[in-house]
């Protein structure tokens, strides 16, 4: 029967483990923020013209974004992932690298997400407000942009902040397509060394931390953008 000191050598070879990976899975962690942040600013840009166009759009538009959206969240990321990169980049020969597509398809789901997030808050807004404006000799477009998005913008972070605990989550995925991430680096290190336990917990303990800075952050930017007396 294994006794104390058994137990002991083994945390010592786990703390071990630990140590000598760190610097490795540290720099997985910057390819994770880069994944993320590529992924939240895509789905950003993409998602805001999708409610935009799912609010004001006509009937056409409506469809196109209704399907687009219907598609992003209903197939898997993995499936995505490989139907991208082994199949409809390498049908129309496109190289891209396994990071860039990983934030590609990354960026789509979210912004199929980010797109209702806005819409709700476009929604939820007065419609007077657009009419108003209107009224005032301002075109559609200037409407939408300098009255109705700053502020569905403000109350969409909230929702925004979850959807980057998501896509950081998501982002572990990319191992699938070689992306050196974090959790690849803690696999390939584990596959190697066999302290599968201490090695996959780390990279769960950094993904917490990483979770936490960035809902904290943007936390911190929803404090700073909100106007005193304004409520949804």
């Amino acid at each position: 029967m294994p006794g104390v000191g058994d137990h002991v050598v083994d945390m010592t070879e786990s703390f071990i483990a630990i140590r000598d990976a760190l610097p490795y899975l540290l720099h997985g962690s910057m390819v994770t923020i880069g994944l993320v942040c590529g992924a939240m600013l895509l789905g950003l840009a993409l998602g805001i013209v999708l409610a935009v166009g799912h609010v004001y759009g006509g009937q056409v538009i409506r469809s196109v974004v209704g399907v687009y959206v219907w598609f992003f969240r209903g197939v898997p990321l993995l499936v995505l992932l490989f139907l991208f990169y082994f199949g409809l980049f390498s049908f129309l020969n496109i190289n891209l690298s396994a990071f860039t597509v990983a934030a590609l398809v990354l960026g789509l789901i979210s912004a199929a997400y980010q797109s209702q997030i806005f819409r709700g808050a476009i929604l939820s807004l007065p419609e007077g407000q657009f009419k108003a404006a209107r009224a005032l000799g301002m075109s559609d477009r200037k409407s939408i942009c300098y009255i109705i998005l700053p502020q569905a913008l403000r109350l969409s972070i909230p929702a925004w902040s979850n959807e980057y605990s998501i896509v950081l989550k998501d982002s572990a995925v990319a191992y699938a397509l070689g992306v050196m991430e974090m959790m690849a680096r803690a696999h390939f290190v584990a596959s190697r060394t066999y302290e599968h336990f201490p090695l996959y917990f780390t990279a769960g303990v950094m993904f917490l931390i990483l979770t936490y800075l960035g809902t904290r952050g943007l936390g911190f930017l929803e404090k700073k953008v909100r106007i005193p007396g304004y409520a949804r």
